[in-house]
């Protein structure tokens, strides 16, 4: 036997399969990316343009978990005269799930015998030994051939039937093998294709179907999540001591390609805005429960229950699918020309900063104020919502491979700058910081980021910005003040009694509470120097005797001043808060009472009738007091009756020391009766002076 006598292992099977695949494989056309829109808010808008000739196809590969956003955002256009046909994506059930699904079983990496046993009945040509044999497979059988006195080998033997006769043929001798049946030709390659496709299991091909005559123009655009633009700044500060100065502002854009497209001279938007995008998964196939019927003549009837439906049309109302029309369309069919429907209403920057723009465009051209109409090419697609106010900065001729990413400058602007020091106490205690007053004077929308700050020629330090819109001032501080000294350790706060009146017996007090804090500054550094001082804004006070400052937060005031070199000063800031206190005098203390009494805020007719209720309540007190002092005279009798009542248990009856306390008992039952009686006097009286009271406070209002 030959030296190539071996199992036929999958290597053969692979080779077959790839003239199978090859044979099938329709022409495809690649159309690049021509525009990329990112978005602050992490997606991305990419449209591709190209050409196509004739029925063709063409190929985009994504991320799989980018395949939703896909299926969700997916537009194409044909534009002369051609139609898009299907879009094809692999399925995400389970590799095993999909291959079965085929004529030919190739989940188990079968041998070229396991699999052609598969196919018996089925039409092939082979070629062995310089032997070509075209017929119908009969079946497969393995033979032991003895390689030497005590070795064997089991080898695949091919039986076909060829006319009316029926050959033998060892697949260990076969150069080639060709299935003559065209679906079957399909199934391998379909199933093998599949397989490759599986290799990489986080990139899934979208094929899509071009058809028409002639070469026309395409264009095809989707959103998918992208990394977010970010920005970082470079600010050239002015010359010291000069004022009105102009700095200068550098912005650069990062961008990354995470795609599996290269971009080449791609004209790409930066949008700072944040439309809503959100992920659905339409990718995930769902299989809805289907209830198994049996004959009805094994069935019971069982009771039955109906929805309740609308009066008119029956279901959804009219005819056809609820909420449409009779085009088929939801909402309101399209145009036949549609006029610029989906164009986001942006603010352009300028064009190409930093970057070249290429003379050489791809082959086909696009006039620029051509309308994308991702509509008439395509059977069915809703009208696109006004995407709002945006602002972009759009760059041409972009190049960049995927997976790279790459730095673009965006802003290359003067823009006015005021050197300041920035004091915050919650910040640094004793130094303010090194900073500045930005105007955005560049007329662009400058996003979030952080800025590197050069002052005369060298680093000064970092610092961040939020969104800052054009025409708005930001602060931004990048480094310790030492030259400038701040103490703001004099605090004082104050509680005094404005007015008051009474309502009702309630007396109304106005109390103003002050809190005022002395900064002392000291500049040691060599030129004028202007100072912020951020001050804590308290809820509900007034700021009073101070300076207006020159903005306002929620939480502070910013008030500006100026410190000369060497020199130091003082800067005051006082707020202040009326406070209601409320006071009923039917339960206040006398003592309490007297206190407003002297009180000079107070208008004279309110003193005066504070002072007759401390007198009315001075009574009150006064035989409250003797009442309470018969009612102890009361208690103490009673105890000591208790103490005489235990000691004559103890003595003989007929003793003088029984009748002693006997006699006592007597006499303090006689003193008993005498103080109740007083009590009862007093108790009427407390009561009578208590309802004046009452009656005096209650129909009292004095202003």
């Amino acid at each position: 036997m030959s030296s190539n006598r071996r199992p036929i292992i999958a290597t053969a099977l692979l080779l077959i399969a790839a003239s199978l695949v090859r044979a099938g494989t329709e022409p495809q056309t690649d159309v690049p990316v021509e525009r990329v829109i990112l978005f602050s808010s992490g997606v991305g808008f990419f449209e591709h343009r190209g050409k196509v000739d004739g029925n063709t196809k063409t190929e985009l590969r994504f991320k799989t978990e980018q395949i939703n956003d896909i299926l969700k955002s997916l537009v194409l256009q044909d534009l002369d005269g051609g139609k898009i046909g299907s879009v094809v994506y692999p399925s995400q059930d389970p590799l095993s799930k999909t291959l079965r699904s085929f004529q030919v079983d190739i989940r188990t990496n079968p041998s070229l015998g396991e699999l052609l046993n598969q196919l018996r009945g089925a039409d092939l040509l082979v070629e062995a030994q310089g032997t070509t044999i075209e017929g119908t497979i009969l079946g497969l059988e393995k033979k032991k051939v003895r390689i030497g006195d005590d070795e064997t080998l089991e080898t695949w033997v091919l039986n076909i039937i060829e006319g009316g006769t029926i050959r033998s043929v060892d697949l260990a001798d076969t150069s080639r093998i060709e299935l003559k049946d065209k679906e079957l030709q399909e199934e391998l390659a379909k199933a093998l294709l599949v397989l490759a496709q599986s290799r990489d299991q986080d990139k899934k091909p979208v094929t899509i179907e071009f058809t028409g005559d002639g070469n026309r123009r395409v264009r095809l655009g989707y959103v998918v999540e992208t990394p977010i633009w970010k920005t970082t700044y470079r600010l050239m500060m002015p010359d010291a001591g000069t004022k009105d100065a102009k700095g200068s502002l550098q912005g650069w854009a990062v961008v990354e390609n995470q795609t599996e497209s290269d971009w080449n001279n791609v004209e790409l938007s930066l949008v700072s805005g944040r439309p809503i995008s959100f992920v659905q998964d339409l990718y995930q196939p769902l299989y809805i429960h289907r209830p198994v019927v049996r004959p009805e003549l094994y069935a019971s009837l069982s009771p039955q229950t109906y929805e309740g439906g609308t009066g008119g049309g029956g279901f959804g109302g009219g005819g056809g699918l609820a909420g449409g029309n009779s085009n088929g369309y939801f909402g309101k069919a399209p145009a036949a020309a549609p006029a610029r429907r989906g164009r986001a209403k942006m603010r352009p920057a300028e064009t190409s900063v930093g970057i070249q723009i290429s003379e050489e465009l791809a082959a086909p051209t696009f006039d620029s104020d051509e309308e994308a109409d991702y509509v008439s090419s395509v059977s069915s697609i809703a009208d696109a919502a006004d995407m709002g106010e945006l602002f972009q900065y759009k760059v041409g001729g972009v190049t960049l491979p995927r997976q790279r990413s790459a730095m673009i400058p965006i802003v290359t602007d003067d823009i006015d700058v005021e050197r300041l020091s920035i004091y915050n106490q919650g910040v640094l205690a004793k130094h303010p910081l090194n900073g500045a007053r930005l105007t955005n004077s560049t007329g662009k929308d400058l996003p979030q980021g952080p800025i590197t700050v050069l002052d005369d020629g060298g680093y000064a330090g970092d610092a961040q910005i939020d969104h800052f819109p054009p025409g708005q001032s930001r602060l931004l501080s990048y480094a310790v003040d030492l030259d400038m000294r701040v103490d703001a350790t004099k605090l004082n706060s104050t509680d005094t009694l404005q007015t008051g009146s009474l309502v009702n017996g309630v007396l109304m007090l106005k109390r103003k509470l002050a809190h005022t804090q002395v900064y002392t500054l000291e500049n040691k550094g060599g030129h004028q120097k202007t100072l912020v001082i951020e001050h804590p804004r308290m809820a509900n006070w007034e700021l009073v005797d101070s300076a207006k400052p020159f903005e306002t937060t929620e939480a502070i005031y910013r008030f500006k001043t100026n410190v000369d070199a060497g020199a130091s000063s003082e800067f005051k800031v006082t707020q202040e808060y009326i406070r209601d206190v409320q006071m009923a005098l039917l339960t206040t203390d006398t003592d309490r009472i007297e206190f407003f009494v002297r009180a000079k805020e107070l208008p004279a007719k309110v003193r005066d009738a504070l002072e007759k209720t401390m007198q009315l309540k001075q009574i009150l007190s006064t035989t409250q007091m003797n009442l309470d002092q018969h009612r102890e005279s009361i208690e103490s009798i009673s105890r000591e009756q208790e103490r005489i009542r235990e000691n004559m248990k103890s003595v003989k009856q007929n003793s003088e020391y029984y009748t002693r306390l006997l006699t006592k008992l007597n006499d303090q039952e006689t003193t008993i009766e005498k103080e109740q009686a007083t009590v009862a006097k007093l108790q009427e009286e407390v009561n009578q002076q208590r309802q004046a009271l009452a009656d005096y406070l209650n129909n009292l209002s004095v202003q």
